[in-house]
């Protein structure tokens, strides 16, 4: 389920935290596995913050299209399904690198497509984004067909930009002048105004969400594992615990801790 947007300047509501109930010690080393799982769960959903997409891979949940425009600017639709580029407000020294929207429309939910390599694009009023076969581009459309299809080539030169290909292949390309910055899918061929940056927010990144649970795993307190022993450990045990968290061995350590205690206190 895609947690509700939040832009930058919005004011957040803080949730109200049951009282705790005392903390008692408990030998099952489960307890420890569900709190970290929990942990993670957490932080994840509270990471709203936005990173540039680097593989197609990547693209999944709340995306924005960063326009090659002279005006910083990105693809959006209206209620009405009308495709538009929309300037984009909250964005450092004019860096496509940092932007990110300030406004509902800007925002695309991309889902892959099983089975073949392409993805969807969903609008904020639940139509897919959709280009005809004079590569006018749209948002009409309830249920996804070969239109409604995409492939997101990375370019081979510079880290975080695609040229978005449609199923005529043919590619998303902006027009521009003084005035106006357009959107078409009508490109032959890739090139500057055919290659864009895609931003997404950072909880749906798969190798960001990797490495934050493997930190999270790593952050386990003394109290916890000593809850899960039900003993007061060594300096040295604390470590051997830690070290086993992060190469998976987690529970066969716990029971080599609890026997050693064991022999210890008849020795």
């Amino acid at each position: 389920m895609v947690k509700p947007l939040t832009f930058k300047g919005d004011k957040k509501s803080r949730k109200r935290k049951a009282p705790r109930s005392p903390e008692r010690a408990d030998p099952d080393s489960t307890i420890v596995a569900s709190n970290s799982s929990e942990v993670v769960k957490n932080e994840q959903q509270e990471d709203d913050t936005w990173v540039n997409a680097e593989a197609a891979s990547d693209l999944r949940g709340p995306v924005i299209f960063v326009l090659p425009s002279p005006k910083p600017s990105c693809i959006a639709c209206d209620v009405n399904g009308t495709v538009f580029a929309s300037e984009l407000e909250n964005i450092v020294d004019e860096d496509p690198s940092t932007a990110e929207p300030h406004d509902v429309r800007q925002v695309w939910i991309a889902n892959s497509i099983a089975a073949t390599g392409e993805i969807s694009f969903k609008g904020h009023h639940g139509r897919y984004l959709s280009t005809d076969k004079i590569g006018v581009l749209s948002a009409n459309r309830e249920a996804i067909s070969p239109e409604e299809s995409f492939l997101c080539v990375a370019s081979p030169d510079t880290n975080g930009l695609f040229s978005v290909q449609t199923v005529r292949e043919k590619f998303l390309t902006t027009t521009s002048d003084e005035k106006h910055v357009g959107i078409r899918g009508d490109a032959d061929a890739i090139s500057f105004n055919t290659t864009m940056r895609i931003r997404m927010q950072a909880r749906f990144k798969p190798k960001l969400r990797a490495h934050k649970e493997q930190r999270l795993k790593e952050r386990i307190s003394r109290k916890e594992l000593e809850d899960t022993v039900g003993r007061r450990l060594e300096d040295d045990e604390v470590r051997t615990l830690k070290k086993s968290r992060m190469k998976g061995d987690f529970h066969e350590a716990i029971l080599d801790v609890r026997v050693k205690g064991k022999h210890d206190k008849y020795t």
